[in-house]
């Protein structure tokens, strides 16, 4: 691992400590470095926030790959999996603090709506390979990256998971859940 990939880890660990409220001393902290070496990286906490986005969906998106390549799975459970991928690592991160992003550093939430806006390929593909496998009924595909966005969006721009004590990871497994089950209960 180089160090710029071992500061983005402190960052998520000092992040998960302390929310956005974390120093660079507290990274510096957590990783046993000086903050000099930490400044020889990245410049600012912005920038290091800014780097760190990229890293959580760089890494979900290696997540989404593994779904993809696992042959056990059939189409229907990789859709799922796919939907509410979250690297084993970020499990214990607490995402529901990211609402506060909007305000505090609007550029690093600029580039959460960019990723969040973007790499829906896979999505894609799986939804149209269900459709035509008959597992997945004719929906307009575009509502439903529109619905998956939006509902994660919200998670960024307000505290509605914190307000009712939900996790983030709960949250997103409730949204697939819905978006693949819907609201109603259906006779088995």
């Amino acid at each position: 691992m180089d160090i710029r990939e071992t500061i983005l880890q402190g960052t998520l660990r000092a992040f998960n400590e302390k929310g956005l409220k974390f120093t660079m001393d507290d990274v510096a902290k957590t990783l046993g470095m000086s903050k000099k070496t930490i400044y020889t990286v990245f410049r600012d906490k912005e920038s290091m926030f800014l780097a760190m986005v990229d890293y959580m969906f760089d890494s979900i998106k290696e997540s989404e790959r593994a779904v993809l390549e696992d042959e056990t799975l059939g189409t229907e459970e990789k859709i799922r999996r796919v939907l509410g991928v979250m690297p084993e690592s970020y499990r214990d991160v607490d995402l529901r603090q990211l609402y506060l992003l909007k305000d505090k550093y609007p550029g690093v939430y600029r580039q959460v709506e960019l990723r969040l806006e973007t790499g829906w390929e896979t999505t894609i593909a799986l939804l149209e390979q269900g459709q035509k496998e008959g597992i997945v009924r004719p929906v307009s595909i575009p509502i439903v990256k529109m619905m998956l966005e939006a509902a994660l969006e919200q998670f960024f721009q307000r505290d509605v998971l914190i307000q009712h004590q939900i996790s983030y990871l709960d949250g997103l497994n409730e949204v697939v859940g819905i978006l693949m089950d819907g609201i109603l209960v259906h006779e088995k």
